[in-house]
């Protein structure tokens, strides 16, 4: 499997687990005042920072021509 394949299951996982409907009536805290739902917002955030990191690391293009700015313009 190609990395790229990975980065694209971690987005649809992502997708998927972001619609947490089991935290909606639980009144649990975390760390004794954290709510769950709201640390389990926190976990998806850096769950999704991750795969960003992920995704610009092995699907970024790396075969990209030099940029415009060091090119004299008449």
């Amino acid at each position: 499997m190609k990395p790229a394949h990975g980065v694209w299951a971690l987005i649809l996982f992502l997708i998927i687990a972001h619609q947490d409907i089991w935290f909606w009536d639980d009144t649990t805290l975390v760390f004794g005042f954290l709510p769950i739902a709201l640390a389990y917002h926190a976990c998806i955030s850096l769950a999704a920072a991750f795969t960003w990191y992920l995704a610009t690391r092995f699907c970024w293009p790396s075969d990209q021509a030099p940029s415009a700015q060091g090119r004299d313009t008449a």
